[in-house]
């Protein structure tokens, strides 16, 4: 039973290059959609219900020290209000913070499909499974009118990507703030990587409130804090809060278009066929140039033998770059294309 029920989670760890195997699919529709259908929607003004409730979390995976500051820093000042929202700050994955681990048992931020979530509990769960059933009750339960109106999730990286929103499907509001943000930051491009994945494959934190983000920064390494990471991060919470704060007044945000990247497929390591040990490491020409775009013959390994491995597709973006967590998946970087987003404008409901 112990076996099975490890092999599971274990097998629900690499449901992120699922889903990005999955996203190219539904964003052929979905794209065109966006580029057509919803160029009327452009023209249309949406309307949602005031955003009450904010989640800002941290230590999702507790070697990624970014968002465990953060959190402390906001519980000390008691930071529990933007204007007539209330601020909530969670600690997600505080057992892996002690121990400066990304997790203890298995990865807390792959632990919020519908199916893992409606699970019972036993003696023989992993902690991090506990923890989500416990975030999920606090923050949601998800898919219900309780769950919070918007979540922000601060993780790092290793890759050298700056400031990035993760985001499931078409969230008009979490693109409107991924616009205002991108519009005002003073740090450099910040980016936005869309997950399309039908709501119940949703594995992530974010996922259990009605609006949600990941803020992925970097580069970092685990286990330590960077002060202009940190100040990237504080900053971009100061721009989301001052936008939530605009929201809930009423102001309108006009429409408009953003770019996102859309993962295609991820790539591993060169590996010895008997051993499946890594031969090659990220080539230098590469190396730390997530996002700039990737031709066929361009270098992307370089071999401990000093030997070159080109890259044999079309054009592409690589993404996570030699992220230190993704070893133990068998992936180098991930490939992505970009789309653009057509925005319809958005204010709240006064009725």
């Amino acid at each position: 039973m112990l076996r099975l029920a490890l092999k599971f989670l274990r097998s629900s760890v690499n449901l992120y290059s699922v889903c990005f195997c999955i996203i190219e699919q539904l964003n052929d529709a979905k794209v065109n959609r966006t580029k057509s259908d919803l160029s009327s929607t452009q023209m249309q003004h949406l309307t949602f219900p005031p955003l009450s409730r904010f989640a800002v979390c941290g230590g999702t995976h507790g070697n990624e020290l970014t968002g465990v500051y953060v959190v402390r820093e906001m519980e000390r000042k008691k930071a529990a209000k933007v204007g007539s929202a209330t601020v909530m700050t969670v600690l997600s994955n505080p057992e892996a913070v002690r121990v400066c681990k990304r997790y203890v048992e298995t990865d807390l931020n792959r632990c919020f499909r519908d199916a893992m979530l409606s699970a019972p509990l036993t003696a023989i769960s992993p902690y991090e499974m506990k923890r989500a059933h416990e975030l999920n009750a606090l923050l949601g339960p998800k898919g219900s009118p309780q769950a919070v109106d918007l979540l922000c999730d601060i993780h790092n990286t290793t890759a050298n990507m700056g400031q990035c929103f993760i985001f499931y499907g078409f969230d008009w509001i979490a693109l409107h703030i991924f616009k205002y943000v991108q519009s005002k930051t003073s740090y450099g491009p910040v980016r936005a990587i869309q997950c399309n994945v039908p709501d119940s494959e949703s594995y992530s934190l974010e996922s259990v409130a009605k609006h949600g983000f990941a803020l992925e920064v970097g580069p970092q390494p685990n286990g330590v804090v960077r002060a202009d990471i940190y100040n990237m991060v504080t900053e971009t919470l100061d721009l989301v809060m001052d936008w939530l704060e605009k929201f809930n007044s009423g102001i309108t945000f006009e429409g408009g278009e953003v770019e996102a990247f859309c993962a295609t497929e991820p790539l591993d390591y060169p590996r010895n066929p008997t051993t499946n040990e890594v031969t090659a490491a990220i080539h230098p020409e590469l190396q730390d140039n997530d996002f700039k775009v990737l031709c066929a013959g361009d270098p992307i390994f370089q071999s401990f033998n000093g030997e070159t491995v080109k890259y044999k597709g079309e054009e592409t973006y690589p993404f996570f770059v030699n992220e230190c967590a993704y070893y133990e998946k068998k992936v180098a970087f991930y490939l992505a294309r970009k789309i653009s987003i057509s925005l319809p404008s958005i204010s709240v409901k006064t009725d």
